[in-house]
């Protein structure tokens, strides 16, 4: 069977504040052609330079992935391009008026809501699959990533946190499909440890930390009135930010990837190995 490329049915402007630089940005999200990929536009700078959404592009991926092209940049990229990925989005043009995308509530439940409201469809460009020929392997002190053939895309992922007594260990395993996204993954939100998130934001490195951007856990609580989304929120969204992390590969791949303890830095030197072992199905 042939699947085609896809791209949004119509155009979706929305706006909101970004975490760590603070800033209310406007995007846009438009239709493209086929074989155009995911690019982001900086409608705020001069010549409104464009910046490709591609693993080779990725030049910081400390607290989050940022893309680069030259001087311009754009970051905190990975719960929309996890929500893209999941929506099976081949095509699409981002404007947007700032270096940061929003964060909503920290996960990304709000890129997929205003996927849905536009429609996805169908391209006459056609859509390669690609498979890994070979497992590929990463390991750094106790975090590692694995990735081994596989006829579906999986993703398991081992969290743990023995300095927290409420979270200690979460594991969890999905295949990656647009309703299982939607079900298990897309609301899940990026979390902190209160201990770890304080300096940060004592430093000026995170300008629009507060409890509606993700979940902060102090000790054996949830700092969040509401609490959990579910009991393995954190685990889950773990999973959310490897989709939009290799999402940046550019292509639709099976391959079963495992995961203990592994953030952004880890994803993306994993995805560029992974490159040079995928192969058209």
């Amino acid at each position: 069977m042939v699947l085609k490329q896809k791209t949004l049915k119509k155009e979706i402007v929305f706006h909101g504040t970004s975490l760590f630089l603070g800033q209310d940005v406007v995007v846009r999200l438009m239709p493209a052609a086929p074989h155009t990929g995911i690019v982001f536009r900086r409608t705020d700078l001069k010549d409104t330079p464009i910046i490709a959404a591609k693993t080779e592009k990725v030049k910081d991926a400390t607290r989050c992935t940022k893309v680069v092209e030259g001087d311009h940049s754009v970051q905190t990229i990975e719960h929309f391009m996890a929500a893209v990925q999941a929506s099976e989005i081949d095509n699409l043009i981002v404007e947007i008026s700032g270096p940061e995308m929003p964060i909503f509530d920290g996960s990304s439940q709000a890129f997929i809501q205003m996927i849905d409201q536009s429609g996805v469809v169908e391209q006459e460009g056609n859509k390669d699959i690609f498979v890994l020929d070979q497992p590929v392997s990463w390991t750094q002190g106790d975090m590692h990533l694995i990735a081994v053939p596989s006829d579906e895309y999986r993703i398991s992922y081992t969290l743990n946190y023995p300095q927290s007594p409420y979270l200690r260990s979460q594991y969890y395993s999905c295949v990656v499909k647009p309703e299982t996204f939607r079900k298990e993954i897309a609301p899940c939100r990026t979390f902190t440890l209160y201990q770890e998130i304080a300096p940060l934001i004592e430093k000026g490195l995170l300008k629009n930390a507060n409890l509606d951007c993700g979940v902060v856990i102090d000790g054996e609580k949830v700092l969040n009135p509401e609490g959990v989304r579910f009991p393995d929120e954190m685990v889950r969204h773990k999973i959310l930010d490897i989709i939009g992390d290799f999402a940046l590969l550019g292509c639709t791949f099976h391959a079963h990837l495992i995961a203990i303890k592994t953030g952004h830095a880890a994803n993306h030197s994993v995805a560029k190995e992974l490159r040079k072992f995928l192969r058209k199905k």
